[in-house]
């Protein structure tokens, strides 16, 4: 992190915070998710560029509602807040806020009554995106409104002379018109922060920050073969070359073929350190009779820290453990309000480890979005073919195995899935796919192959387009390659007669299944 060149973002709750992160971070410009709580002794330490106060579900009005430290406004930093987070700010420097008497959800049309300081260069009208309750109805003392909609009379508010600013309407989502631009807006004209966050800087501080960590001492690293853990693994090749021992865990739940290839690439052509762990058995085992998702995902998470532990302790005294935890991943799985930004679903590589295991944590990547870690691979000279793998579960196609995991159900569905990406490999536009995959229903159709009535499993297929996963639209594939996918597919793999292609975007939807 660039000292003193950051913006620090207080998550009151909202599913778009991540968002909010991502866009900043698109202009290179460093960023950290905080709680709402943070206490100003922090931010002064730290000492960011500016501050965005992101939206959220409650009501200002809520006794339960998070509230900032109220000396927050005081710190003589430029503050940009957002839905829930402008309406904080009326709110606590006695403007009047009141609860809507229409809901405003989705695309609404705002006029900008102002074309100074953030929507400088926009047109006159902006279609944006709404979600709140609440509303300003009269601006602190200072404000002045700069865009308003036939339901809400304050979508926009400033105070130029603090630098304070505020937004009913969410400039983080694709749907808002010029939203990129308002938030630039914010970041150099406002906050003037530089565009210096780059992966070559990155790099470079993080091989030197390891070194001088670890030291002399050895470091232990789970391998899975996706990109994550194979980007962890070669900064870590990088910067301690034999100091650095991998574990592969072969949970059985991989995609056809690439057990095999994680063996050959990393421990062959690389030259790493790499442990095997046969595994497949086991976890077939303890996943028998198992449907429920969250189950599923906490039997393997259960089971592959106890071989890994296992697989740790043969090595004897190793003081560091490195882990491919993403930004997301931290975000997600430990919500920073105990309460109001939901968790979706659990991570099984973060937290988890046995008592006994006295390892320090690495994890390089932590502080990184996907498409970050995307960009570090190519940085550190990975080839495209890794750094370009479409995002792979934990739990494998555990959770793309609707209802019983079996022995059988998992070859079917690695034979589908292998289909799926044969055919997507063949397209000029298969970079543009963030993610496409197979899943295995848990219902039988009747069908007729020959002369002969069948009945047999249907297999969904999934595409998706995204930037970096946390939303997701689903991806308009050419009608001859659903074509080629559906009859190789129930031509080819016995056991299958149905083929049917998702169409949902995330939200609502998630992008797996389970």
């Amino acid at each position: 992190m660039n000292s003193g060149n950051w913006i620090a973002i207080l998550d009151f709750g909202s599913q778009y915070t991540q968002l909010i992160a991502r866009r900043i971070r698109e202009q290179n410009v460093y960023c950290e998710i905080l709680r709402y709580d943070t206490p100003l002794a922090n931010l002064r330490e730290r000492a960011p560029k500016g501050l965005i106060l992101s939206g959220g579900p409650a009501s200002v009005f809520d006794p339960d509602s998070p509230q900032c430290d109220e000396s927050l406004f005081d710190l003589d930093l430029p503050i940009l807040g957002i839905c829930y987070g402008m309406q904080l700010m009326a709110f606590r420097l006695n403007g009047r806020v009141s609860p809507g008497h229409t809901r405003e959800y989705g695309s609404a049309n705002v006029n900008l009554l102002s074309h100074e300081r953030l929507f400088r260069d926009c047109p006159e009208t902006l279609e944006v995106w709404m979600s709140h309750g609440d509303q300003i109805q009269s601006v602190p003392s200072g404000f002045t409104p700069t865009a308003s909609t036939p339901t809400c009379p304050v979508a926009a508010m400033e105070n130029t002379q603090r630098n304070f600013f505020g937004l009913q309407f969410h400039p983080e989502v694709v749907h808002t018109e010029h939203g990129k631009d308002i938030l630039r807006r914010f970041l150099f004209d406002v906050c003037d922060c530089r565009d210096d966050w780059k992966m070559s800087g990155f790099v470079q501080d993080s091989i030197e920050a390891i070194r001088k960590r670890v030291g002399s001492e050895q470091v232990l690293c789970g391998l899975s073969g996706g990109v994550d853990s194979s980007v962890v693994a070669a900064l870590l090749h990088r910067a301690i070359g034999p100091q650095l021992h991998c574990v592969f865990v072969d949970t059985g739940l991989l995609r056809h073929g690439e057990a095999e290839q994680v063996k050959h690439t990393f421990g062959e052509t690389f030259g790493i350190d790499l442990h095997v762990a046969e595994a497949a058995d086991l976890f077939l085992e303890k996943l028998k009779g198992v449907s429920d998702p969250e189950q599923k995902r906490k039997i393997i998470g259960a089971t592959f820290i106890d071989i890994f532990a296992r697989e740790a302790r043969a090595f004897g005294q190793i003081r560091f453990l490195a882990q491919g935890t993403l930004y997301p991943d931290v975000i997600e799985s430990v919500s920073p309000l105990g309460g109001p930004s939901v968790t979706i679903k659990s991570h099984h590589n973060v937290g988890g480890l046995p008592d006994d295991l006295q390892f320090d944590l690495i994890e390089p990547l932590r502080e990184l979005f996907k498409d970050e870690v995307r960009a570090l691979g190519r940085e550190l000279g990975l080839p495209e073919e890794m750094v370009n793998r479409m995002p792979f579960p934990g739990p494998g196609l555990a959770v793309r195995i609707l209802g019983d995991i079996t022995p059988e159900r998992v070859a079917l569905l690695q034979q589908a899935d292998l289909r799926v990406q044969e055919e997507l490999l063949k397209l000029d536009e298969y970079l543009n796919i963030w993610q496409a995959f197979a899943v295995l229903l848990p219902v039988q159709t009747v069908g007729v192959m020959g002369d002969g009535r069948t009945y047999e499993n249907v297999v969904a297929v999934r595409a998706v387009q995204s930037i970096d996963g946390m939303t997701a639209d689903w991806y308009r594939l050419p009608y001859d390659t659903l074509e080629a996918i559906s009859s190789r597919i129930i031509n080819e793999v016995r056991g299958i007669n149905r083929v049917v292609y998702d169409i949902s975007s995330k939200p609502p939807s998630t992008i797996e299944w389970e």
